[in-house]
């Protein structure tokens, strides 16, 4: 039996009674749960942000006490001071899955891979597993591993694809499925698994200190921009509102450009000014897509990974008379073989970083 009876949201009586979201950072906008038998708040950040639709953070007390099944009441004031003379239990940590899991996994054999075989070179896409840890099923879907800044494996996300298309598709369960939830169902992890979701290619963030950092919505997205601008680390938040302040913590004194997709860069604007404050990093927003878009490409839903597909799609390349000598020598040989990327480059405005 759960340790309290019938939570509610605190009604609002006044400015005292709305807080800082946990999440997007807004003051006098979050609202928190209360519990049933001593109307305290249950936790700091058990409650609902009022911004819905720019923020959408609720965090239940269900969901609370499942990730703490060991914690107890804290009775608080309503101004959000803890009551100083009970213990403070803190939040279990992110649950791991051992890395076995990605060593077995490893392979080039989906169809996402086979996908990326008809628009990227044999040193691409070894380069791309490499450094992703790409893995595949036995039924050709590909895993996206998300591992942490301290190579911890969080989950990985499971994914079927188009081999001819590269667009991704539905099963009888929706179109995506996770590492973590497969194992629980096996009994290898434990019902009450803690996920907690860090980027798409975050391990890559301990080894390359200097780089610039550039943060997509989906993997698909990461994974072709990081075969033509590996001077650039890029990871993906996932989906929409996978860009959250809990994650980017780990961009603490990195510069970081953000590419959204059509139709969330006011979102992730947003957003972007929360985490620069907050965790203390450079970050810009990429207008690319929204500068660019045609009615057509909007109604589609354009990302960057189609955007980059459809340039080097072109057959028909202006000539290129000098190849800058300020490019590093791997970019500048891919400049040589395929000119078409400069003017990818020049539409993604990353020649000068």
């Amino acid at each position: 039996m759960q340790p309290y009876s019938s939570p509610y949201l605190q009604k609002y009586k006044g400015i005292s009674t709305r807080h800082t979201c946990p999440e997007c950072g807004q003051k006098q906008s979050f609202t928190l749960y209360l519990d049933g038998k001593n109307n305290a708040p249950i936790h700091s950040k058990v409650g609902k942000c009022n911004r819905e639709s720019k923020c959408g953070y609720h965090y239940t007390p269900k969901q609370f006490y499942n990730d703490n099944p060991s914690i107890s009441i804290d009775t608080t004031s309503l101004n959000g001071c803890w009551d100083k003379s009970k213990p403070i239990v803190p939040l279990i940590p992110p649950g791991t899955i051992p890395f076995s899991f990605v060593e077995r996994s490893v392979s080039y054999k989906s169809n996402f891979v086979r996908f990326l075989c008809e628009i990227l070179t044999d040193e691409q896409i070894q380069a791309i597993g490499e450094n992703y840890a790409l893995g595949a099923t036995k039924t050709s879907e590909v895993i996206f591993w998300q591992i942490d800044i301290q190579g911890k494996v969080r989950t990985g996300k499971i994914m079927q694809y188009n081999p001819d298309t590269g667009r991704r598709l539905k099963h009888e369960s929706g179109a995506i499925d996770w590492v973590h939830n497969k194992l629980k169902k096996i009994g290898t992890l434990p019902e009450d698994f803690n996920l907690k979701q860090c980027f798409f290619g975050e391990h890559l963030l301990k080894v390359n200190l200097e780089k610039t950092i550039a943060i997509v919505e989906s993997e698909k997205s990461a994974l072709i921009a990081s075969a033509f601008f590996p001077d650039l680390i890029w990871l993906a938040a996932g989906n929409l509102n996978g860009l959250s302040i809990e994650k980017s913590q780990v961009l603490k004194s990195r510069n970081v450009i953000l590419f959204p997709d059509l139709g969330a860069y006011e979102k992730w604007n947003e957003k972007a000014i929360l985490i620069g404050k907050q965790c203390n990093c450079k970050i810009s927003v990429s207008t690319l897509l929204e500068d660019i878009a045609t009615p057509e490409a909007k109604a589609n839903g354009l990302d960057v990974a189609d955007f980059m597909i459809e340039q080097l799609s072109k057959t028909k390349a202006e000539p290129v008379l000098e190849i800058q000598s300020h490019f590093s020598p791997t970019l500048q040989s891919m400049l040589e073989i395929n000119p078409a990327l400069f003017s990818l480059m020049d539409r993604l405005n990353l020649e000068e970083i």
